[in-house]
């Protein structure tokens, strides 16, 4: 079975890619960029992890238009909420295209507010693809050690941009039928048919 890994410029995810293909699935590596935003210090970070863990190329699709739209359009405090379902529903596109099984993300339980469980299960809900997640149960420590292990932790360390357009205080309990009054505010078919994915070769 063959998987798409969404790899951010933090430390979780490529730790999720890399014990997923200790395990011996073929994983391939995206990254959505925000660098109208917050600069290519996240796509570059997440190059080179991806070159550390032997990766031989990653997707780059580039949607600092569209989070900037969710800020401004949609109820702040559900914005993680959103961003994570929009990253997931192009994702579920791509994975379709290339013929991969499932998704691959780098999130553990509670260790920020997007990442409750209440959350976790309306982004779930986002795709009908399977979403693994390696590190749900890892305390960030151990995510930490094994980062340091596998040469990564020295690449990802560093504040995560993503917080940038998020609110203050987000919600922790998101409810699946305000979350899709929310999305109905945004041209979700216009952007997830219209995405440009470039390869990068590695």
């Amino acid at each position: 079975m063959k998987g798409l890994l969404l790899i951010s410029g933090g430390i979780d995810s490529p730790v999720a890619g890399y014990l997923m293909k200790k395990e011996g699935y073929e994983i391939v590596p995206i990254h959505f960029s925000s660098s109208n935003i917050v600069g290519n210090e996240p796509e570059e970070k997440s190059i080179a992890a991806c070159k550390k863990l032997g990766f031989d190329k990653i997707l780059l699709v580039e949607i600092s238009n569209f989070l900037k739209e969710i800020a401004e359009k949609c109820d702040r405090k559900y914005y993680f909420v959103i961003m994570k379902r929009v990253m997931n529903k192009i994702a579920e596109k791509i994975a379709k295209e290339k013929e991969l099984d499932f998704l691959v993300t780098g999130e553990n339980l509670g260790q920020v507010s997007s990442q409750t469980l209440q959350n976790i299960l309306v982004v779930d809900k986002s795709v009908r693809i399977p979403i693994i997640r390696p590190l749900i149960a890892y305390d960030k420590m151990e995510i930490v050690n094994i980062a340091k292990e596998i040469g990564t932790f020295e690449i990802s360390k560093g504040p995560e941009m993503c917080v940038v357009l998020g609110p203050k205080h987000p919600s922790t309990q998101a409810k699946e039928e305000i979350i899709l009054q929310e999305e109905k505010k945004l041209k979700l078919d216009n952007l997830i048919n219209n995405i440009s994915v470039k390869i990068k070769r590695l």
